[in-house]
């Protein structure tokens, strides 16, 4: 049996697409909760949970005496910077086929730069995992993600580095990051980049400078993303307080 959290993900997996392509696709609003909870087979209390995740992310908007209104400005956005999305499917919700090309582990010592983001001493042993993700076969998303070694605390094996990172986090590192900060800026393509993902040197890519945090506040691992320009459409959703 599922716990409650994996199953609340499911649901509220399940009522974004209903809103988007299925049963409430045509809807301006979702069922009254009562009515909803028993549809779905779970409490009203777990249903007013998944509900308040909805909104918190702009994708539904609860009004006493109205109901619940879905956004669907805000659930036609393909891809948003402020949600947390695997990359893989990062590329479908924007409408490519998507698979990672390459993935390439490596041992080493944190620099200043990484001792700094993940709080911990210049050379303390470092995992380094670089992927590569193609969008329709072309090359669109390339990360390194880095990770204290002393976390692993399992055994593992380059296959499981393979894992997308918040899967080996959590089977391997017993870790679960609850927020990241993540830096914004464009970058041009360097020799380096150029030759990774196939374009010619300058051409503008946007770079996210990424650090990981579990609840207790404590840096988890930091990323270097780049992503090519033209794929995507990056949207972000800020509410007015």
């Amino acid at each position: 049996m599922s716990s409650q959290p994996t199953q609340s993900k499911t649901i509220r997996a399940q009522l974004l697409s209903a809103m988007r392509e299925g049963e409430y696709a045509a809807c301006e609003r979702l069922p009254r909760e009562s009515v909803l909870a028993e549809k779905l087979g779970i409490s009203r209390t777990q249903l007013r949970d998944i509900l308040a995740s909805l909104e918190r992310e702009g994708f539904i908007t609860r009004r006493h005496g109205v109901g619940t209104i879905i956004n669907r400005h805000v659930l036609n956005a393909h891809t948003r910077m402020d949600i947390e999305v695997e990359f893989l499917d990062m590329i479908r919700q924007s409408g490519h086929a998507a698979e990672v090309a390459s993935v390439r582990v490596s041992e080493g010592w944190a620099d200043a730069k990484i001792a700094g983001q993940l709080q911990i001493p210049e050379g303390t042993p470092v995992i380094r995992v670089s992927r590569l993700c193609t969008a329709d076969g072309r090359p669109a998303i390339y990360c390194e993600d880095v990770i204290e070694k002393a976390l692993a605390k399992d055994s593992y094996t380059i296959k499981d580095l393979k894992l997308p990172i918040f899967h080996f986090l959590q089977q391997f590192c017993g870790v679960y990051p609850y927020l990241d900060l993540t830096d914004l800026k464009p970058v041009t393509a360097d020799a380096a980049m150029a030759e990774i993902l196939q374009v010619p040197m300058g051409s503008p890519l946007l770079f996210m400078d990424e650090v990981d945090y579990d609840i207790d506040g404590k840096p988890v691992f930091c990323s270097a993303e780049y992503f090519v320009d033209g794929i995507f459409r990056h949207t972000v959703m800020r509410k007015k307080l």
